[in-house]
């Protein structure tokens, strides 16, 4: 699919299609192209938590408010991102590289997750990316280390319907030249 394409089709869906699955090949697929993101130093730190058997994605739900286990109602995969601490942005002996610490995992998993759903649009899919959850229950859910932290949950599956397209800032509100 050409690029620009695929951007502009890419959207936050908040209503899915009824008895979708996804193959656990194909969101490996999207997952090894998530991985081909650049990171800080080649460091990686971004983890996925894949919830696709019913008692999982029933789990992962319950960690959600209520609005977003209605956005993400019929979704048959949700995916738990995580990243590293004290990795990405930081010397060997621990030591912060500058102000932003942890931060720079948080920025190397962003693009990662970017890379994510641009690969999910390419093949059929469509995501949310819902940042408002409760930590402790998906750390429990998935047994996840407390040198983690956690981002995010995204919901894969087929939009039910076609979301219209938000209206983007103009590049003079965004960038400035000099």
């Amino acid at each position: 699919m050409e690029f620009e394409k695929l951007i502009n089709e890419r959207r936050s869906v908040r209503k899915y299609a009824e008895g979708v699955s996804i193959e656990k090949s194909d969101v490996e697929k999207i997952i090894a192209a998530a991985q081909m993101a650049p990171s800080w130093k080649n460091s990686q730190t971004g983890r996925y938590y894949v919830a696709i058997s019913p008692e999982k994605l029933a789990q992962v739900r319950e960690a959600l408010p209520e609005f977003n286990r209605n956005n993400s109602h019929n979704a048959p995969v949700l995916v738990v991102t995580a990243f590293e601490k004290g990795n990405a942005g930081f010397m060997p002996d621990g030591s912060q590289v500058n102000e932003l610490g942890d931060m720079w995992g948080a920025y190397d998993l962003g693009l990662q997750n970017a890379y994510f759903v641009l690969k999910a649009r390419e093949l059929g899919y469509d995501t949310l990316i819902m940042g408002i959850r409760d930590e402790k229950a998906l750390k429990a859910a998935f047994d996840i280390p407390e040198n983690q932290q956690v981002t995010s949950v995204m919901a894969l599956g087929k939009r039910a319907a076609d979301p219209n397209a938000p209206k983007r800032k103009e590049i003079s509100d965004i960038a400035v030249f000099g």
